[in-house]
């Protein structure tokens, strides 16, 4: 284990290094969503894919997120959450360069490489957070939260002003593995001034989470909101685009709405923990990203910002809620890491199912106005899921 305790006479330094290299690494663990969605007619228009096949792309890193995720509780006790961190973001950086030489064959291999760099990431960062800031993890989670909204915003806000830069769109996805690799460094200047970690197997028997129906609850609520995010990432600056937004416009609205997040993301827990329960918190994040959604489908484009708000303060707090769901419905850390493993590994999985149906349905209607009806069943769905697994219940009761 790295020591950043107080008493440690080097704390300080290493303390601040790893916030650092906490925050460069969460702003690494979405661009390779939101760096696709501003460009995606373009790429489609390029390599001749099809509706289902640019839904696949935006699906693909999705789906790797889920997969991979049980792995990741395997390998940090083999090796280590701190040692796997430095290999996954090269692995990461590698994958998004991949995207650069121009086929779609390495298209899809570097998009799918980066999602299981981004799904095993996700699952260990938070594990070092929880273990190495003890007495402020969830000031540490709040500013991990705002660099993945940072990085999202980043992604969609650049992408189109960077295809113009550089006038080469295989240039302009490549060009998101270089924060990945600066990212790599400081979490290695990290390692190098904090020490070698210790590998700590946890040998207590595992929670039959399967099992418990409280813990598909909280999965299946992570599912329904992660859904309706992916096809915000995926597909909302080319529902724009199609309704008359401009390339570089709509890139700045899916931007704004994900900077937006950070407000609720950082505010929503803590009023949630004022509650006797979360099920109405829960209710009233997904009512706003469905009035954002279907604004920005079907309300007139003038007024896209406000639904881009409503949009970005539900989707804030619903992926923030998602998360404090598995910290508050679990007794210890044993059984929080394992429903983090089965929330996050199963309900990525099913989320991936959203942005892929959005594309199909795009494909066989022609317009973008059939899938509201997509939007409004996933929204029901989390509506209820929100609901059960906001009670003030513990999983294995």
């Amino acid at each position: 284990m790295i020591n950043t305790s107080p008493d440690s006479p080097h704390h300080r330094p290493q303390t601040v290094l790893l916030v650092v290299a906490v925050i460069l690494v969460g702003i690494n663990l979405r661009p390779a969503f939101s760096s696709v969605s501003p460009l995606l007619a373009h790429i489609s228009l390029s390599l001749g894919l099809s509706g289902s096949a640019a839904g696949m792309l935006t699906t693909l890193p999705v789906a790797f997120l889920g997969l991979f995720a049980p792995f990741a509780a395997w390998l940090a006790k083999r090796y280590g959450a701190e040692r796997l961190v430095i290999p996954l973001l090269l692995a990461l950086a590698a994958g998004l360069a991949l995207r650069g030489v121009w086929n779609t064959a390495s298209l899809f291999l570097g998009t799918g490489l980066a999602g299981m760099s981004i799904g095993l990431l996700g699952i260990l960062l938070p594990s070092v957070i929880k273990r190495e800031f003890p007495r402020h993890p969830d000031l540490m989670t709040g500013v991990y939260t705002m660099a993945l909204c940072l990085g999202t915003a980043l992604a969609a806000g650049f992408s189109v002003p960077l295809l113009e830069a550089l006038g080469s769109l295989p240039l302009a996805l490549a060009f998101w593995s270089l924060p990945a690799g600066l990212a790599a460094l400081s979490w290695w200047l990290f390692r190098r001034l904090a020490g070698s970690p210790s590998a700590v197997a946890d040998r207590r028997r595992n929670p039959h989470l399967l099992r418990d129906p409280l813990a598909w609850q909280v999965t299946l609520f992570m599912a329904t909101q992660s859904a309706l995010a992916y096809c915000v990432f995926g597909w909302l600056p080319t529902i724009l685009q199609a309704r008359g937004v401009p390339a570089v416009q709509s890139g700045l609205f899916l931007s704004g709405s994900v900077m937006v997040q950070v407000i609720s993301a950082l505010l929503v827990p803590w009023l949630s923990s004022l509650m006797r329960d979360q099920k109405l918190v829960n209710g009233i994040m997904f009512a706003l990203i469905y009035t954002g959604l279907m604004g920005a489908i079907y309300a007139p484009v003038g007024h896209m910002w406000w639904w881009m708000v409503l949009l970005g303060l539900g989707q804030g707090g619903g992926f923030a809620m998602a998360l404090t769901m598995i910290v508050l419905r679990t007794r210890n850390p044993v059984q929080a890491a394992q429903l983090s493993a089965m929330s996050q590994g199963l309900g990525y999985i099913l989320a991936s199912l959203g942005p892929l149906l959005l594309g199909i349905i795009h494909e066989a209607s022609g317009n973008w106005d059939k899938t509201g009806w997509l939007i409004t069943a996933v929204t029901l769905a989390g509506l209820y899921h929100g609901r059960k697994a906001g009670a003030n219940h513990f999983v294995l009761e």
